[in-house]
C-alpha cells in the first residue's frame, strides 16, 4: 500500500561514486546526478532529514592505473579528495534544485569546503539542509562504506541507505541465477552467516554494534528512495 507519511525522521544515504556515471566510463553524468537529486529533494520535501555520505570511485578510477604500487595511505587521500570532488558537485546540483546543501569534508579544505564539526551537522539537519559528508572518515584504511556508518551513528540516524544498482540483497548474484530470491528482512548474524557481503566488514560490524539498521536498495529504481523511506517493502532491510 501506497502512503506518503515518512516513517523515519533522519536518513543516511550512502552513495557509491561509480552511481553517479551513468553509463559513462568515469566521471560524473549530468542526468543521472540530477535523477537522484530529484528523488532526495522528493524526500526532504516531506520533512526528511537527509545526510549523505559519497565515494569517489567514478573520478579515482580514472587515476587509478596510476596508482598501481603507490603508498596505499597516499592512494587513499587521494580518493578522499575524489569524494570532496563529487560532494560538490552533488552539493551544487541540489542548490540548482531548489534545496539547501552543506558539504562537510573530514580533511581540512578551508577555502572549498567546511569542515566536518558534528554539532553543526546536527543543526544543519535540524535546518531542513542536506549534508553531504566528504573525504570518508579522514583516515586512510577506512572505505566510505564505513564514513557512512560512523557518520549514520554519529548524528543519530534511524537507517543507513546503502544505494546500489540492484535492488536489495539476493539469495544468489540474481544476473547468473534466475532462481535467485530477494530477501525482504534479514539479520545481521544471518547476513554474517551467509556471507553476504553488504558492506566491507568494519562498516558492517559498526552497524550491527550500534544497532543502526542498513536498508540496500536500487538508486536507479525510479520512487525507491521514497518508497524506502515511507517503510514500504522496497529492497533489504538488515537488522539488529
Amino acid at each position: 500500500m501506497s502512503t506518503s507519511t515518512p516513517a523515519h525522521k533522519r536518513i543516511l544515504l550512502k552513495l557509491s561514486g561509480e552511481a553517479l556515471m551513468g553509463d559513462d566510463q568515469f566521471g560524473i553524468n549530468r542526468a543521472t546526478i540530477v535523477r537522484m537529486v530529484e528523488e532526495v529533494a522528493e524526500v526532504t520535501r516531506m520533512g526528511v532529514q537527509v545526510a549523505v555520505v559519497i565515494g569517489g570511485g567514478n573520478i579515482f578510477r580514472g587515476v587509478a592505473g596510476g596508482s598501481v604500487g603507490m603508498d596505499r595511505a597516499t592512494a587513499d587521500y587521494m580518493g578522499m579528495l575524489a569524494t570532496v570532488m563529487n560532494a560538490l558537485a552533488l552539493a551544487d546540483t541540489m542548490n540548482k534544485a531548489g534545496l539547501t546543501a552543506r558539504v562537510m569534508s573530514a580533511i581540512a579544505i578551508d577555502q572549498v569546503v567546511e569542515p566536518y564539526v558534528r554539532p553543526k551537522a546536527l543543526q544543519y539537519l535540524e535546518e531542513g539542509k542536506v549534508v553531504v559528508f566528504a573525504a570518508g572518515t579522514g583516515n586512510p584504511f577506512f572505505t566510505t562504506d564505513t564514513a557512512a556508518a560512523l557518520r549514520g551513528a554519529e548524528i543519530g540516524a534511524e537507517l543507513v541507505l546503502k544505494a546500489t544498482k540492484v535492488d536489495g540483497v539476493y539469495t544468489a548474484d540474481p544476473k547468473k541465477d534466475p532462481n535467485a530470491t530477494r530477501y525482504s528482512r534479514i539479520s545481521f548474524d544471518e547476513a554474517i552467516k551467509n556471507n553476504l557481503g553488504i558492506m566491507d566488514a568494519t562498516a558492517f560490524a559498526l552497524c550491527r554494534d550500534q544497532k543502526l539498521p542498513i536498508k540496500v536498495f536500487s538508486i536507479f529504481k525510479h520512487g525507491a528512495l521514497k518508497r524506502v523511506v515511507c517503510g514500504e517493502d522496497e529492497g533489504t532491510l538488515v537488522y539488529a
